[in-house]
């Protein structure tokens, strides 16, 4: 079985290098990108299972980046990997189509689980998350 193609977009390098390194070993990480329209353009381009994307990135922010990503038709999953926990944030994430929303505090308990949960088309939310 193949492993699930993962694409990780996040406006911090040390972020990106962190996530790909937890993920690496289990997932194949087809690419990193440090804002919404390079979302847009790397998606399109090398076609992942999954997206990892966090809410604040410049140019165009993560929740209107994966909402015209699923505009698209795109087939990927979404898990939003984020420092925000409010329900506002949380519920405008999900508006979008995304399946998954990991704190970034809890990044090393919930990514794995939240990555293959949202590929089998299932909702993953850290337990901290209340809406």
């Amino acid at each position: 079985m193949s492993k699930i193609r993962v694409l990780l977009a996040d406006d911090h390098g040390d972020m990106l290098d962190t996530v790909a390194l937890l993920l690496v070993s289990e997932f194949d990480v087809v690419g990193t990108v440090t804002n919404g329209k390079g979302l847009l353009s790397a998606a399109e381009r090398l076609k992942p299972d999954v997206v990892i994307v966090d809410i604040s990135m410049p140019i165009l922010n993560g929740i209107e980046a994966v909402r015209q990503l699923m505009e698209s038709g795109s087939q990927a999953q979404v898990v939003f990997l984020t420092v925000h926990e409010s329900s506002d944030y949380v519920r405008a994430a999900l508006a979008t189509g995304a399946l998954g929303y990991v704190v970034k505090p809890r990044l090393g308990v919930d990514l794995n689980v939240a990555i293959k949960e949202v590929h089998a088309g299932r909702s993953y939310l850290s337990p901290s998350i209340a809406l």
